[in-house]
């Protein structure tokens, strides 16, 4: 198959320390051979994770930028997954990967 669409980058690390912001963001740009639209997004599990799905316009061409952060408020590991629908025949469903690896804060004597 033919590339449907750049996604930058394929998966979301958000590694940080506990109780301070931890984001990651994924850019999602349609080839112009392949146009389509995001209709519907949802996370699988959505427990440890906010997301926001804004669109981007230049003038030759659109660009979904995906924001990702973190929840999780104790140190752990996670993963999740966000599903991006679309209104292709070619390709009805883009998924991308979450990790989480959240660390207590280091303790200064």
């Amino acid at each position: 198959m033919k590339k449907f669409a750049t996604i930058t980058p394929k998966n979301v690390r958000l590694f940080g320390l506990a109780g301070t912001p931890v984001k990651g963001t994924v850019a999602i740009v349609p080839e112009k051979n392949y146009p389509f639209r995001i209709v519907k997004t949802r996370a699988q599990s959505g427990r440890n994770i906010r997301y926001v799905l804004a669109e981007e316009k230049s003038t030759d061409k659109l660009t979904y930028v995906l924001t990702i952060e973190n929840l999780k408020k104790d140190k752990g590991r996670y993963y999740d997954k966000i599903e991006l629908e679309t209104d292709s025949q070619l390709k009805p469903k883009i998924s991308i990967p979450v990790y989480g690896r959240i660390t207590e804060p280091k303790r200064t004597n």
